[in-house]
């Protein structure tokens, strides 16, 4: 292809999006598919994703449901390995938060090695049959980053599940800002893309059974958003006619829900050097992983 052919009529494109089985994920399979494309539900669970994929809109080839676990890089070897089909958008929607330090099949810390690790794997073995667009879900929390490229898996600081999860989606823009450098350079028709779906309440913030709900957990119902509503930036970045490196988000509560529009990022998510510091970092700690 030599031009982007996304459009809000998505008839006979293949969308491949990661965590597919709930949440935003789910809502953007759901939204997706009404517009006629096929998905491929790359999910944990295949029991799960089924049941989402008998649940979609038809399209004019049936959707498909893999096992793709991101907490495990040999799961995306294979996966991608498997992979040969054209991808029109790869949205790389899967996203984990952890109060408590936990450890990838790799050994990177949870959400680092999920969360940006495992979808910097997937999305740079996969890009070769990339056709339109690659949207990758951040958050607004990394302004809240403290991203230390010599400690990505907190093995020297006191860990602090918050600050990891910032530092996750700091690294999701940083790693778009790259790839869209890379994508610019090789004067391909690819587009990267970031999205901040607001404040979704969704299945990630659930507490651990025995602990009591505090302040956050009341308010989360009252100020958050449906992941119908969170999934509407994710659409305005896999299909609005937008630049390659665009950012978008909700329009209400200082981009917190509600619609979608193009937003800012922190000065350290605009960071050339940074973003590309970060892509050398993952590329050796991935390529030391395998040996």
């Amino acid at each position: 292809m030599t031009h982007d052919h996304t459009a809000s009529d998505l008839t006979d494109r293949t969308v491949l999006i990661t965590g597919a089985t709930s949440g935003i994920g789910r809502a953007t399979a759901t939204a997706v598919a009404a517009r006629g494309a096929r998905v491929v539900l790359a999910v944990r669970d295949t029991a799960k994703g089924r049941t989402v994929a008998d649940m979609l809109a038809p399209a004019s080839r049936p959707h498909v449901v893999r096992e793709l676990d991101l907490a495990n890089l040999a799961s995306v070897r294979r996966f991608s390995a498997e992979t040969s089909e054209p991808i029109d958008v790869l949205v790389n929607n899967a996203g984990v938060s952890s109060s408590t330090l936990q450890h990838t099949k790799d050994g990177f810390e949870l959400q680092i090695g999920t969360n940006h690790v495992g979808h910097f794997v997937l999305t740079t073995l996969l890009l070769p049959q990339v056709t339109c667009r690659v949207v990758t879900l951040a958050s607004q929390a990394e302004r809240m980053s403290r991203l230390d490229l010599d400690d990505l898996s907190w093995q020297r600081r006191p860990y602090d599940g918050g600050r990891a999860y910032a530092d996750s989606k700091l690294a999701n823009l940083l790693f778009t800002l790259e790839l869209d450098r890379r994508l610019r350079d090789a004067a391909s028709p690819v587009r990267a893309m970031a999205a901040h779906p607001g404040l979704v309440v969704t299945a990630m913030y659930d507490r651990p059974a025995g602990q009591k709900p505090g302040l956050w957990d009341r308010l989360m119902p009252i100020i958050g958003q449906s992941p119908e509503a969170g999934a509407l930036p994710v659409l305005h970045a896999a299909t609005a006619e937008l630049p390659s490196g665009t950012f978008t988000g909700p329009r209400h509560l200082f981009h917190m829900r509600g619609g979608a529009q193009v937003i800012n990022r922190s000065a350290r998510a605009r960071d050339l050097d940074l973003a590309a510091r970060l892509w050398a970092t993952t590329e050796k700690l991935v390529a030391t992983n395998r040996q």
